[in-house]
């Protein structure tokens, strides 16, 4: 189960795509949601990091450039064209509007 599970992240293939030799795709992928959903994933990675930091063999480095690293251009959610109003007038959509 978890090497067709690793195969397919490994691979990017789509889960139809999982060689036979892992069995049916949609077992694989259903115990991957069911792991996911009670918290086994989570277990099993703080248990390895555990594990890990015990042995002495837990080295982070983390590094972010900012020329690769970009901002959606509406990141900042100032608006462009002006302000927005500060409410609107709503119509039912049953009829139409009474003036």
């Amino acid at each position: 189960m978890i090497d067709a599970i690793a195969f397919k992240f490994q691979t990017g293939s789509q889960w139809v795509h999982l060689p036979e030799k892992y069995g049916n795709w949609r077992g694989v992928y259903n115990r991957l949601r069911m792991w996911a959903l009670d918290g086994t994933w989570e277990r099993v990675f703080t248990a390895l990091v555990a594990q890990a930091d015990a042995d002495e063999d837990l080295d982070w480095a983390v590094s972010v450039d900012s020329t690769i690293v970009r901002a959606h251009q509406h990141a900042a959610g100032a608006r462009k064209r002006g302000s927005r109003p500060a409410s609107r007038t709503i119509t039912p959509s049953a009829g139409p509007a009474a003036d």
